[in-house]
């Protein structure tokens, strides 16, 4: 199992992590804390020592009540970070946004990833992202990051998330993109409730049955902290009990802030699950 992403082939037979990287003062874990291009840097370049396969990086916060970003305040900060990323590190590099004019604008400096929590939802954006040849991972979030954490409601919240991936995912191979360069994330707290989160986690393998690899992003988020007591920086265990647990499952991809732990773990559940070593 590969993930085409452009001139770029991840070899997902087994599990990856992706580093996150948000250059915004506002991010719920680590906001303002890399929003300087060389912080940023330096953060980078620890992930990739602690074996991240990917770099995610962001210049919007989608924490839950986050307001949105003009385009070029985002393309200010995410483009020279990444552009130095590509040029230093053989590492995939991807952009974590919703905006055409962004993601073209850091593909242009490098990435070839586009990592985006509105599954493509812009205008043009399959168009786009077929002829630039990206790799994507398509999000499920229900309402917007302002929003979306008022009473979400579903009726089979693990049945609608895997509905809306597959007619999302046809969307972009009607589009013109090629399907191995599509992987899916069922957006663990966008949109949900607690119950909604765990039952996700729960029923993974009905997402990974969707033929598609699976993306799962769990690091430091709330439903850690409502189910041990933690504030974010105390959420690394929680993070990496249920990064083991998704791969256990069948994620083949894992993002997070605390990329050593993580591989770690992540490496032995897969070792376990294979029966070897390597």
């Amino acid at each position: 199992m590969i993930w085409r992403c452009r001139q770029r082939l991840i070899d997902l037979r087994r599990p990856v992590v992706m580093g996150i990287l948000n250059v915004t003062p506002d991010s719920f874990s680590d906001g303002g804390r890399y929003l300087e291009s060389g912080a940023a840097f330096d953060r980078a370049a620890r992930l990739v020592a602690e074996g991240a396969a990917i770099i995610d990086v962001g210049g919007e916060s989608t924490r839950p009540g986050a307001a949105p970003v003009p385009s070029a305040f985002e393309i200010e900060r995410v483009v020279p970070v990444i552009r130095r990323i590509a040029a230093s590190f053989d590492v995939a590099v991807s952009i974590d946004t919703s905006k055409v004019d962004v993601m073209a604008a850091a593909v242009e400096a490098g990435a070839c990833i586009v990592n985006d929590v509105r599954a493509l939802g812009a205008g043009g954006a399959p168009a786009w992202a077929a002829d630039a040849g990206v790799g994507v991972c398509l999000m499920h979030m229900r309402g917007d990051p302002r929003t979306m954490q008022q009473a979400p409601r579903y009726d089979d919240v693990t049945a609608e998330v895997a509905a809306f991936l597959d007619d999302r995912r046809r969307a972009c191979v009607a589009a013109g993109m090629a399907a191995d360069s599509i992987v899916l994330d069922p957006g663990i707290g966008f949109g949900k409730s607690l119950a909604h989160n765990l039952t996700l986690l729960r029923q993974l393998p009905a997402l990974c049955a969707l033929g598609s690899p699976v993306l799962v992003g769990v690091s430091r988020k709330s439903l850690i902290g409502r189910v041990l007591g933690r504030e974010p920086a105390d959420r690394v265990y929680g993070g990496i009990g249920l990064a083991a647990q998704a791969v256990a499952a069948g994620a083949k991809i894992v993002r997070t802030h605390d990329v050593a732990a993580t591989l770690d773990a992540v490496r032995l559940v897969d070792a376990v699950m294979q029966g070897t070593e390597e």
